[in-house]
């Protein structure tokens, strides 16, 4: 049986979506008139210096035509646009207020350009409120008006109202038909924020719940040094699903027995030493029992004398933010490194992942101390260069991003994330100044990436993400379909290869798909934050899949 999809279902009942009036096929916004001032040409000369005075041989003034009220507001509204460009704000404000006012409603255009234009006035200002209700008002009379939407859009995200920001600046991108680039880079730097915000709100209120095996491979997957874990497949060099069905792999650095009787090399039987509880805990996370982590770990903080306190509250500390308790595990971490004896790649471990904790509390300061500390204490672990990197690059410090990403791969030449993450850096670099040629180095780099590491599902994605930025829809849904090849559950390359194709076959008729499924972006974080990826995978399949009429094999 078919399984119908509403907007109002995918958008969490968001009636704002239902912006019909301002999507449609882009249109070329013309001016809304000619208008002519027509004078009495009523020149003489005077006897004595053959100058234009206006009089007419009886020596009387002769009268001027007076204006019409339209030809008044224009007059106010280019009086008001020189103060403008003279940085005389208050005074332009006036002007386009008297234009306002005195301008017939018949002339909707007119008037929505000069509401338009008094919010540029008010921004400059830092009046954001009133460039939302000057923007709106002009919108109301020109639901089309790519300024104005463009305008409220920033004005919104200056009020940290992302989520209308988004709103206003997706239409946009569907007015100009997704040519714009800096309309697309605007509504990429609003994403990346209404995400932030959202799971900033999340995690303060998220109830704890049980990881998914996808969350914990991946996140695991990011340490190529962890002093506890020691976990195969860091970076996620191979396929999981090929190999345990993305179980995770605990590398044993010794065997340890079971309590039972075993045979020693003259074969002998001997009683094998029962494995401590932080031993046992190693062994649920590899065979998936995640509810016995915390409480293994749990009977290892609370034995007397235990001598390995630090990996215990380390490995706690992990599965309590991954299980979303945040402050529980920001407890422990430090708890752990006020202990007298712990060793450095422990202590660096956890500076990482405080860290990472204070970012997401939005402390950035206070989450760079960490990571400096961290460095101070093991600066060959190549880790704390990585998981600073990825900071950075989220707060769009890309110079910074790319020099730790290079001592990342300096320090472990075989972990592949830090070689996508600096070729995604200096993608990122590259379009923000408008350099070709740095565009062309960043993809070298992904490629020279994706030759080394071949089955590193996130090169491929993150390579799809650059080339959409360029308009290289076909080879970008080449690297997406070889992502999903290699990690088929990862739900956030299905949303990007769904966006992917909308943005490639879009035509006036999927306006509202695409904004449909930008929202699906928003929704997904919030599965994904509750684990519930097999939800927000078949969600995102089924959008897709519908509003396209394509079928993606996953």
């Amino acid at each position: 049986m078919a399984t119908h999809w509403s907007l109002r279902d995918v958008t969490e009942g968001w009636s704002k979506w239902q912006i019909a009036l301002c999507v449609g096929a882009p249109i070329a916004l013309g001016v809304a008139g000619i208008w002519y001032l027509k004078r009495r040409q009523g020149k003489s000369q005077t006897e004595d210096n053959g100058s234009k005075d206006g009089k007419s041989a009886g020596g009387k003034s002769e009268p001027e035509v007076p204006q019409t009220p339209k030809d008044q507001a224009q007059a106010s509204k280019n009086k008001g646009n020189k103060y403008f460009k003279g940085g005389m704000y208050e005074q332009a404000i006036e002007c386009y207020t008297e234009a306002v006012r005195t301008c017939p409603t018949e002339h909707k255009q007119d008037i929505s350009t000069f509401y338009q234009n008094r919010a540029a006035a008010y921004e400059n200002l830092k009046n954001y409120q009133q460039v939302v209700a000057d923007c709106s008002m002009a919108l109301e009379l020109n639901p089309r008006y790519v300024k104005a939407l463009t305008r409220r859009a920033k004005a919104f995200e200056s009020l940290q109202q992302f989520r209308d920001a988004l709103e206003d600046i997706t239409t946009v991108c569907i007015l100009e038909g997704f040519q714009n680039q800096g309309s697309l880079q605007l509504a990429d730097r609003i994403l990346k924020e209404l995400g932030r915000a959202r799971a900033k709100d999340a995690y303060q209120n998220k109830q704890p719940s049980l990881p998914s095996k996808f969350f914990v491979r991946n996140y695991l997957a990011g340490f190529a040094n962890d002093p506890v874990l020691k976990i195969d497949n860091v970076g996620k060099v191979g396929s999981p699903h090929q190999e345990g069905q993305g179980d995770v792999k605990v590398k044993a650095e010794e065997a340890s027995g079971n309590g039972e009787e075993n045979s020693d090399e003259n074969g002998d039987a001997v009683l094998l030493e029962k494995p401590s509880a932080l031993d046992r805990a190693k062994d649920a996370l590899e065979s998936g029992r995640y509810d016995e982590v915390i409480p293994l770990c749990t009977e290892e903080v609370e034995t007397a004398d235990s001598p390995v306190l630090a990996e215990a509250l380390l490995l706690r500390a992990t599965f309590y933010i991954l299980s979303g308790q945040g402050q529980q595990g920001l407890a422990d971490l430090e708890s752990l490194l006020t202990l007298d004896t712990v060793r450095p790649p422990v202590g660096a471990n956890a500076l990482i992942k405080k860290g990472s904790l204070l970012m997401q509390k939005d402390r950035q300061t206070e989450a760079m101390d960490c990571f400096t500390t961290a460095e101070d204490l093991h600066p060959q672990n190549s880790d704390i260069y990585h998981h600073r990197g990825q900071q950075l690059l989220l707060m769009e410090r890309l110079e910074e991003a790319m020099l730790d990403f290079q001592k990342s791969i300096i320090l472990s030449p075989h972990f592949p994330t830090s070689y996508v993450q600096k070729a995604f850096a200096e993608h990122r670099k590259a379009m923000t100044l408008g350099s070709p040629l740095g565009l062309e180095q960043a993809q070298k780099s992904f490629e020279a990436a994706i030759q080394r590491f071949p089955r590193c599902s996130d090169a491929f994605m993150l390579y799809g993400q650059s080339l959409c930025d360029l308009g290289q829809f076909d080879k970008a849904d080449k690297q997406f379909e070889k992502a999903l090849e290699l990690e088929p559950d990862n739900a956030n390359t299905i949303v990007h290869r769904g966006l992917l194709v909308l943005q490639w076959k879009s035509d006036t008729d999927k306006a509202l798909q695409i904004t449909m499924v930008t929202v699906l972006c928003f929704r997904l974080l919030v599965l994904q934050w509750k684990w519930d990826t097999d939800k927000a995978v078949q969600i995102t399949m089924v959008t897709v899949c519908c509003v396209t009429g394509v079928t993606m094999e996953v």
